[in-house]
């Protein structure tokens, strides 16, 4: 997975957050980067699934985690999930210092009821 095509290993992340939860106060559970334009949005388990509407208004099918230490891929057109793939901008995560959920001050109490599983 080194020459796929919707994979810019040039494209930085778009920021340390989802874009859309931050403008609108919310919060995520997880995030996921656009693997060809950098943006950053939050996983499907996390209340507005952000990653998810970005494939769907752009065409863009693939995410890698932006958690730390998480290398794979996801291809929203396919279902396939990759253990690997080419090396992208750094960072290749969120800060360490951000807690997940978050941010922190924005995870109201019993978060955990309102993921999506």
């Amino acid at each position: 997975m080194t020459d796929i095509t919707g994979i810019d290993p040039g494209v930085p992340p778009a920021g340390t957050g989802c874009a859309a939860c931050d403008a609108v106060g919310g919060w995520w559970f997880h995030l996921r980067r656009c693997a060809q334009c950098g943006h950053i949005g939050c996983c499907d388990s996390s209340p507005a699934q952000h990653a998810t509407a970005h494939w769907k208004s752009t065409g863009h099918p693939l995410v890698q985690s932006f958690e730390p230490d998480e290398e794979w891929f996801w291809n929203y057109d396919t279902g396939e999930l990759y253990e690997s793939g080419p090396e992208l901008t750094p960072p290749g995560g969120h800060p360490a210092d951000q807690p997940a959920p978050g941010p922190a001050d924005r995870v109201p109490p019993g978060w955990t009821r309102m993921l999506h599983r």
